[in-house]
This record gives C-alpha cells, sequence and structure tokens, in this order.
C-alpha cells in the first residue's frame, strides 16, 4: 500500500513562513496553534555560522508513539500511513502530545481569534468540534481522499490546467510552428511579474 510522505527542500526555504498560515487559513485554525511551523535554526561555530530554516510539522511516524497511549482510541493511524485524530473519541486528557518528540500535538480549550471579535472568516472558518480535543496536521487528508477517489495516481505528473497569460490573450491563436516556442512556461527569474489590476 501507498505511504505517504512529504519532500521539502529545505536548502530553497527561506523562513517566510507562508506554508504556516496556509496550513493555519485551510484548517480554520485559531490564533496560537499552528499545525506547522519553520524554526529558525542557527548552525556552526563562529565565523562559519549559518542560518537554516527547516519546516516541522507531525512526521506521521511509522510506528507513532502517539497512537498507543492515548485511552480511548482516538489518535489513529490509516493503512497508508497518515496518523489522525478522531475528535468525537478525544478527551483531551493529552498523553499524545506528551508521547509526541515533535510537538505536533495541540489542545485548543476555546478558539481566539486575533481581535476582540472574530473577523468575517474566523467565523466562517470556525471548528467548533476541535475545542477540548487534541488537535494536529491531518496530511489534509479530505484532499488525498478525494484525489485517489478522481483516479489521480500518487506520485503521479498531475499537472494543473493551463492559466491564461496576459499575452496569449492578447495575441491571436499561434501557428502550429509557433506552438512549440510559446508551450513552455518562462522560467520565474525571466518573466515579469504580473501585478493585480485594481
Amino acid at each position: 500500500m501507498t505511504r505517504w510522505g512529504m519532500v521539502i527542500d529545505t536548502r530553497r526555504c527561506v523562513g517566510c513562513q507562508t506554508c504556516t498560515i496556509a496550513c493555519m487559513q485551510e484548517h480554520g485554525l485559531p490564533a496560537g496553534t499552528a499545525w506547522r511551523f519553520v524554526a529558525d535554526c542557527e548552525v556552526g561555530e563562529y565565523p562559519d555560522v549559518r542560518r537554516i530554516f527547516l519546516p516541522m510539522q507531525c512526521m506521521h511516524c511509522a510506528a507513532p508513539p502517539c497512537v498507543p497511549v492515548c485511552p480511548t482510541g482516538a489518535s489513529r493511524q490509516r493503512g497508508d500511513g497518515i496518523v489522525w485524530v478522531e475528535y468525537d473519541a478525544c478527551v483531551g486528557c493529552g498523553y499524545c502530545a506528551m508521547a509526541c518528540p515533535y510537538h505536533a500535538r495541540h489542545l485548543v480549550h476555546e478558539a481566539k481569534g486575533y481581535f476582540d471579535a472574530p473577523t468575517q472568516s474566523e467565523a466562517a472558518e470556525a471548528r467548533p468540534e476541535r475545542h477540548g480535543v487534541m488537535t494536529k496536521c491531518t496530511f489534509c487528508k479530505e484532499r488525498v481522499d478525494e484525489g485517489l477517489a478522481q483516479g489521480l495516481t500518487p506520485g503521479g505528473a498531475w499537472m494543473p490546467p493551463p492559466r491564461p497569460c496576459a499575452r496569449s490573450r492578447a495575441s491571436p491563436t499561434p501557428s502550429s510552428s509557433a506552438t512549440s516556442t510559446i508551450s513552455r512556461a518562462p522560467s520565474p527569474a525571466s518573466s515579469p511579474r504580473a501585478r493585480p489590476s485594481h
């Protein structure tokens, strides 16, 4: 059976925390709760010191120490390796958080927003079923399951549908000989940045 893994090229990570924010937005996490974060580390000794950024989240361990310590069986592992929490069975005891070596478990007593009152997006994304229970990275299992249901192959060469660019909308349809020259997108370094129209 397929066992999921997430590959992150740490040589390219600049510590921007965009992955942290995207995860928080996708899962409607309350203020102060981040299922993934980017650790800012200094390595080496003076004068040869450098900074590295290390994205951290649940590692979905092959033998997760958080699963056997759960007294209710709420902490579970699927056949494909994804470790998750059944919220209806969790009592929020925190044993799994103590067993996790990556500090990837979080207990949300009550959802706190960033302001005195919830913003419109915070209210829309509120997940009350996650209050008083342990939460963690789900490896976006709903997306994984949806892709498999659509017949997508794990690790397959899925490509997003092409997005029209300003040049192709303004230009007439290219001839077949010109198609090969514009079929590849320019590299990010050589292409001008698109600016949103207001």
